[in-house]
């Protein structure tokens, strides 16, 4: 087999995968986390055992998804952290981001956070497993984006390693609660977990030669 056509190959198999993805995407926001891997294969129009053989087990199919949504909204995230404003106002725009992102699709926030609260033809799924390694990267994300920013004086790797996965611990703890709940409107959630991150991001000084927070 030559090289045009393993790539050929490479492409119709990558073009199919996101097909399925698209399919399971639809399911996820109809169903939440009971959708099932016979509604995937079914709104895909294929069988099972086909499934299977793309992703495995709807573990498999979980990370490619969580991947697939994971990107978008760390894209999303460096936008607003990017955005021409003052720290003050990116920090809020950035809360913000996240708590628009999982308010506008709360069915895929389900499934991809509380996945063992779904179909129970679905057996074995570990949520802890599947889940955790979501926030774990987008603490590591944001603690790059703390340490080329910000100046914080000794130490500064290992503190924006700390900052950047408790902010996202927070994000996470709180959007949780308020996604559920709804005590109060979005700004002011944002206002307020703002409020409780400014003081020490108030007073860090920007990294010499780096973009600026």
């Amino acid at each position: 087999m030559d090289t045009t056509q393993r790539t050929d190959q490479q492409r119709s198999a990558d073009r199919r995968r996101r097909e399925l993805l698209e399919a399971a995407d639809r399911v996820v926001l109809r169903d939440g986390p009971k959708a099932s891997m016979n509604a995937i294969a079914a709104e895909a129009g294929i069988t099972k055992p086909i499934l299977y053989r793309h992703f495995g087990d709807k573990g498999g199919l979980y990370a490619a998804l969580a991947k697939r949504h994971t990107d978008a909204l760390l894209d999303s995230l460096r936008a607003a952290l990017d955005a021409p404003a003052e720290r003050r106002e990116r920090v809020e725009s950035t809360l913000d981001t996240y708590l628009a992102a999982i308010e506008a699709r709360p069915q895929v926030y389900r499934f991809l956070m509380h996945p063992a609260e779904g179909s129970q033809s679905d057996t074995g799924f570990d949520v802890g497993r599947h889940s955790a390694p979501l926030l774990r990267r987008m603490g590591e994300e944001l603690a790059q984006v703390i340490e080329d920013r910000l100046d914080l004086g000794p130490g500064t790797q290992q503190l924006a390693r700390v900052w950047g996965h408790g902010i996202v611990g927070m994000m996470h703890a709180a959007g949780d609660w308020w996604l559920g709940e709804r005590p109060c409107s979005r700004a002011e959630l944002v206002k307020s977990l703002a409020d409780l991150l400014w003081g020490r991001l108030a007073a860090a000084g920007d990294k010499l030669g780096g973009p600026g927070f």
